[in-house]
């Protein structure tokens, strides 16, 4: 799905990741802005990995609840998804990540998310 959105990985560093993705016409909703469905698709992915950087080498997560607020609409040319891990535990990672919608060098926060991933 990473792929046909056009999600790129901008960076990775323990604990923090940022993806960002252009806003294609087919990821468009009604009002010609970025529909919220890639607005959580790319959050959740930037907050996964982000659980995953500080898991074991051989580890994987999967999101097990996540909860978005959307704050704005996603009107620009990319988002951009900034997760981060807020606590590492032995069987929980809670997890967040902030969405915006890039036009050249201007960003607008359109979302915010926290959730758990569980180390799988």
């Amino acid at each position: 799905m990473m792929q046909t959105l056009g999600v790129e990985i901008d960076m990775i560093e323990k604990g923090v990741v940022t993806l960002s993705a252009p806003i294609l016409e087919s990821s468009r909703q009604q009002h010609g802005v970025a529909h919220a469905a890639l607005t959580f698709a790319l959050g959740d992915t930037a907050a996964g990995y982000a659980a995953l950087s500080v898991m074991e080498e051989d580890s994987e997560v999967m999101t097990a609840e996540i909860k978005i607020n959307l704050l704005a609409s996603g009107q620009g040319d990319r988002l951009v998804a900034r997760g981060k891990v807020l606590k590492r535990g032995r069987r929980l990672v809670v997890v967040s990540a902030d969405v915006f919608a890039r036009t050249g060098d201007r960003e607008v926060l359109i979302a915010v998310l926290q959730g758990t991933m569980i180390p799988v």
